[in-house]
Parts: structure tokens; C-alpha cells; sequence
């Protein structure tokens, strides 16, 4: 692995030369399946298979918010997928998603069960199929779409940029990380810019778009994600971390960070979800007791 400045890119690229890290095991510059395997399927019509990342926290968390209005339809069974032993490369995963990453939902709810794959498409796709969390007016729904795709668009620049480089890359390198840090302050500006004028992004209303922003930028700033609150100054944003803190008080916020969960506090531990008293039964903390 060259150092520094002494890398010269070669003529064509090779899979064989590439730097290892973190998830080295699992990185790959082609898709499909490795190996045959079935999905598990539960016994409610949504079926999630999904891990804690902030992606997955995502749903889980929509999931939940549902639940705690009442919908008892949107009970969900939550299967874990651990991406470092490659299960997103099982055959039955990558027929629920092509691109083999998490999250990946499935609606067996229709006639035909529904594939629903992307964080933001499964935040959609619930928010439509319940009638919330998504503002009726065009002005309303368009603003909550416009920071959805914000989220979506800008967040690998955080946790594929960012993150990686500060704390997963084989080796420490000043380029990328100032890269990265300084393109998440930046975004930590836009946020904190918008929130000083609402109390939730959108607006008056938490909606999909707070779901999708939150387990990134507000876990950032509650220094849950790579240790770099302090690095990042997340100090300077006292309107994300109004935001951050607001939501984190939710209930439904604090299941869903749990479920698919295989690192931290042991209570904090979910590893499968298929129903609403795994929560006080199934956590780790009571497993290994």
C-alpha cells in the first residue's frame, strides 16, 4: 500500500491491488449473490432485513412512530442482516435488493409482496401506504421531499467520506479527513441554518425527512457516530442539537435505534424484532442473564 504522495494511479485498475480497512472482506466492484439464501419471512406482512447503521435506523424508526399511533398493521418483523459476514450478498437478499445494502423491506401485505429497497424510498412507501409523517399540501410535501433528497444525496459524504477516512481507513491521511470534516461542517451549517427558523425541517410537522436526517446528523452531534463530536466542533450547532435532542426524547425514536442493533450497550441490543415485548424480553442484557 503506497504512502502519502508516492501513489501513482495506474493505467487500468485492479481489484486484486485494493487497500483493505475495515470492510475489506466484504467490498467488491461487482454485484449479485455470492451464496444461496433464503430470506427468513415472520409473521407479519412487513418484513425488514436490516442492521442498526444509521440507514436501518431509519425505518425502524418510522416503523416504530407508526406503531406508537396506533396502527397495529404496521407491525414488522426485523430480521438482522450482518453486512460483515456478507449476508447482503445472499441470493434471497439481493432479490430484495439488487444493490445489496441495508436497509431492505418487504410488503407481503398486497396481492404480490412489494420489494422496497433505499432508505428514503421505504420512508416514502410507508409514509403514502399510512397517510403520515408526509404533509398533505404541495407546499408541505415538496419541502419534505426537498430535505429527504437533501439527506440522501449528502449523507455519503459523511458516513462513506467522513467516516471512513476518520475512523475506518487503514491509515490516517490529513487530505480526505480535512475533506470530509469540512464538507460535513458544512452540512451541520445548512441544518443548523434551517433549524433556526423551524422546529423541525420540514416545518411546524416531523415528518420523513427528520427520520431520514436524524440517525445521521443528530446521532453525529450527540457523539454516537465515529467518536467526532469533539473533532467537529458539534458544539458551534445549537439548533441541531436542539433538534437532535428533541427527537431523541421520542419513544418510538429510542425503540428503533434498538432493533438490528449488535454493538454497544447491551440493553440497548435488539438483534431481532417480531414483536412489541421483545423489547423488555429479548435485549441482550436479559438474553445473557
Amino acid at each position: 500500500m503506497s504512502q502519502g504522495n508516492d501513489y501513482t494511479p495506474p493505467k487500468v485498475w485492479s481489484w486484486e491491488k485494493a487497500s483493505g480497512g475495515t470492510f475489506a472482506s466484504v467490498n467488491r466492484p461487482i454485484a449479485g449473490p455470492t451464496h444461496d439464501k433464503a430470506l427468513p419471512v415472520g409473521k407479519h406482512p412487513f418484513q425488514l432485513y436490516s442492521l442498526a447503521t444509521p440507514n436501518g435506523v431509519k425505518v425502524t424508526v418510522m416503523l416504530e412512530e407508526l406503531l406508537e399511533l396506533g396502527y397495529q398493521d404496521a407491525e414488522y418483523d426485523a430480521w438482522l442482516i450482518r453486512i460483515g459476514d456478507g449476508d447482503q450478498f445472499g441470493s434471497g437478499f439481493v432479490e430484495a435488493n439488487p444493490n445489496s445494502k441495508i436497509p431492505a423491506l418487504v410488503d407481503h401485505g398486497p396481492d404480490e409482496p412489494i420489494r422496497v429497497f433505499e432508505s428514503g424510498s421505504i420512508l416514502l412507501y410507508l409514509a403514502e401506504r399510512f397517510g403520515e409523517f408526509l404533509p398533505g399540501t404541495l407546499t408541505g410535501r415538496t419541502e419534505t421531499m426537498n430535505w429527504l433528497f437533501w439527506q440522501m444525496g449528502s449523507a455519503p459524504f459523511v458516513g462513506g467520506g467522513f467516516g471512513h477516512f476518520y475512523a475506518y481507513a487503514p491509515e490516517k491521511l490529513e487530505y480526505p479527513i480535512d475533506r470530509y470534516a469540512m464538507e460535513t461542517k458544512r452540512q451541520l451549517d445548512v441544518l443548523n441554518r434551517r433549524l433556526a427558523e423551524t422546529r423541525y425541517l420540514a416545518g411546524d410537522d416531523y415528518t420523513i425527512a427528520d427520520m431520514a436526517a436524524w440517525p445521521w446528523y443528530g446521532q453525529l452531534v450527540l457523539g454516537r457516530l465515529y467518536d467526532a463530536a469533539e473533532f467537529l466542533s458539534v458544539h458551534e450547532y445549537e439548533h441541531v442539537l436542539r433538534w437532535a435532542k428533541e427527537i431523541d426524547a421520542r419513544p418510538a425514536v429510542q425503540r428503533g435505534r434498538m432493533v438490528n442493533r449488535t454493538f454497544g450497550e447491551p440493553q440497548m441490543q435488539l438483534h431481532e424484532r417480531h414483536d412489541a415485548s421483545d423489547f423488555k424480553e429479548k435485549t441482550q442484557d436479559v438474553i445473557s442473564t
